[in-house]
């Protein structure tokens, strides 16, 4: 097969360098942003102070039932750190949280399942993990997204319900799919999400609840369209289904946190099709995103406070715009910390690209 020593060395060389290139980039990710990326950042200052102090704490008991857990987010802290700085202890508090996490869905709605996996799957690619816990991890996440949870499953509670049920459903969807290398399935979420944002072409087998935010009730959609109007009064960018939360239309118009609630998820699908290659997404129906967000500010308004702090830094990240994003921010019910991760603006180095661990198991 090898016609001298020497071609047989340099096919070892080779070989070696590929099998310690794959195991780097299978600790990477790029689900939702790599070691690469991350090793632009600074160490020091108050968002990553906030975060590494979140990451130092005991784990805690991951609860995928529990829609309020906050280890999900905390885990998260941890891997980010781990891309960071490459301290092994950080990466090992991962992987036990991920395998932690199996099984616990047991007894809860997709709500909280929707809220809380994302952060796990986006944890396991960043840090990479081991053979046969990446085994067992990709097994549970082949099955975990068709549980049937309360009369549900996460798939079925994305393409039904267009408010912050689908929306945080449809992230850990998009992430699981990614995950797996489920091209079929990634390409579903992004149909659904394009139908979400406003593309009834695209898909529109939600189901509404009352239609007095909609600008056209006999068409309705997760985002209004751009220039919608109602009664003099502009609802461009309104996610009518978490804003009927407040009750009918009127007035100035109320300060509805379901909305941000919706948006944590929307945001998180958006960031991980982008990775996937769909590249335009942030520009689909009239940059559908940015328009809810200039409407909460413009006429509702209504900053982001509390858990929905981490959203500005992502929508600055990737309009370029300058939304009041505090610093430090607190992360939300599913993901954050992107006032480190995401801090300034995007400046062409997050090119889409397949996540590592799908491409390479340890």
């Amino acid at each position: 097969m090898f016609r001298s020593k020497s071609n047989l060395f340099r096919w070892l060389i080779v070989l070696l360098a590929m099998l310690v290139g794959a195991e780097i980039f299978a600790q990477t990710g790029s689900i939702w942003t790599s070691a690469a990326e991350l090793a632009q950042l600074p160490m020091s200052g108050a968002a990553w102070d906030k975060m590494k102090a979140e990451a130092d704490k005991p784990t805690g008991t991951p609860n995928l039932s529990n829609q309020d857990d906050p280890t999900n987010v905390r885990v998260l802290a941890k891997a980010l750190v781990y891309a960071r700085t490459g301290v092994q202890s950080y990466r090992t508090e991962v992987i036990d949280a991920c395998m932690a996490a199996i099984g616990t869905e047991e007894g809860g709605r997709t709500l909280a399942l929707g809220r809380e996996l994302i952060a796990y799957v986006i944890a396991a690619d960043l840090v990479g993990l081991p053979a046969n816990e990446n085994a067992i991890f990709r097994s549970w996440l082949q099955e975990v997204r068709h549980k049937d949870l309360q009369g549900r499953t996460l798939i079925s509670t994305h393409e039904d319900r267009p408010n912050n049920w689908g929306t945080h459903c449809g992230g850990s969807r998009v992430a699981v799919a990614v995950y797996l290398n489920d091209t079929q399935e990634i390409a579903s979420c992004a149909q659904v999400f394009k139908g979400y944002l406003g593309d009834r072409q695209s898909y529109a087998g939600f189901e509404y609840g009352d239609l007095d935010w909609q600008v056209d009730p006999g068409q309705p959609v997760g985002v209004n369209p751009l220039g919608a109007t109602k009664q003099g009064h502009s609802i461009d960018g309104v996610l009518p289904d978490d804003q009927r939360r407040a009750g009918g239309f009127n007035w100035p118009p109320p300060k509805e946190n379901y909305v941000y609630e919706a948006l944590q998820g929307a945001l998180a699908q958006a960031v991980i099709l982008y990775r996937a290659g769909y590249t335009d997404v942030w520009n689909w129906e009239d940059q559908a995103l940015l328009r809810g967000f200039k409407w909460l500010h413009e006429q509702a308004n209504y900053t982001a406070t509390g858990d929905d702090t981490w959203q500005p830094h992502l929508v600055n990240f990737y309009y370029g715009s300058n939304f009041p994003a505090p610093v430090p921010s607190s992360p939300g019910k599913n993901v954050g910390w992107t006032d480190w991760s995401h801090s300034g603006v995007n400046t062409g180095n997050t090119a889409p690209s397949t996540p590592g661990n799908l491409r390479v198991e340890k």
